[in-house]
């Protein structure tokens, strides 16, 4: 169980002197083990903020994180990571001289046979024979990164595997494949807790929970049933929480068919 108590961040105002901008409004969080919880709202109202508070990259100002009873607000990223807290960034990292096998590996803490590694690449659209001895580089476009760290976090299987935005730059075919892996993981593994900050209707539609953020601060939270007919999705975007347009996914990166 994942709780957030009284959490702010604050980040000093360009060419102030003392003067500060609050990014996390004192937002309380409860996340419990086995739930599938969707962050969305606004674009600037805080939720790849809020992420990367939970895994460390940024530290809060007050307020305090507890994961499964252990009190990590200034615990680091690999003691979270040992603790069993995974992170897909937004715009992954890049590795030359790294093969997507070996990062699979590193992903998964041992050495995974051929198949293993196929069945990660698969569920999200990537053909195995063209990937597994590639180099995580430049070569590599942007929707291709996003779906092998996504596929690295398949391998990780993390108690609590956060991902900020994993629609962006995927395609429409991989995207399809993608929302059936984490509603597969979901429930498979009902151990597990998923988090995902999305603005995408089909990701949302999969959650348990629904936390819509504004501001820095919860504008609303509850199960899907009780939240989604609040959003008034439309053809220009969310109404009901005032978010912006979902996503655009691209389709020049549409994959090989193995």
């Amino acid at each position: 169980m994942l709780e957030l108590k009284n959490l702010v961040f604050e980040v000093p105002v360009e060419g102030g002197v003392s003067e500060t901008k609050r990014i996390i409004d004192d937002l309380s969080l409860t996340i419990e083990d086995g739930r599938f919880t969707v962050i969305t709202g606004p674009n600037g109202g805080g939720k790849s903020t809020l992420a990367k508070l939970i895994m460390g990259i940024e530290q809060p100002t007050s307020g305090s994180i507890v994961f499964n009873g252990q009190d990590i607000t200034h615990a680091s990223i690999t003691e979270r990571a040992k603790l069993g807290i995974g992170y897909g960034f937004q715009q992954p990292a890049r590795f030359k001289g790294m093969k997507v096998k070996k990062l699979l590996e590193l992903a998964a803490g041992k050495r995974l046979p051929a198949l293993e590694c196929n069945e990660y690449l698969a569920k999200v659209g990537l053909c195995s024979a063209a990937y597994l001895t590639r180099e995580v580089d430049k070569s590599l476009s942007g929707g291709e990164v996003k779906r092998i760290e996504i596929a690295t976090m398949l391998a990780r299987d993390p108690k609590m595997a956060i991902y900020d935005e994993p629609e962006a730059g995927i395609d429409l075919w991989s995207f399809d494949r993608l929302t059936e892996t984490f509603r597969d993981i979901h429930e498979t593994r009902d151990d597990r807790s998923i988090v995902i900050i999305s603005h995408q209707e089909r990701i949302i539609q999969l959650a348990d929970d629904i936390v819509c953020l504004r501001d820095g601060r919860i504008q609303d939270m509850g199960p899907r049933e009780e939240i989604l007919p609040k959003l008034g999705f439309t053809d220009r975007g969310f109404h009901g929480c005032q978010l912006t347009q979902p996503t655009e996914l691209h389709l020049t990166e549409i994959s090989t068919n193995c």
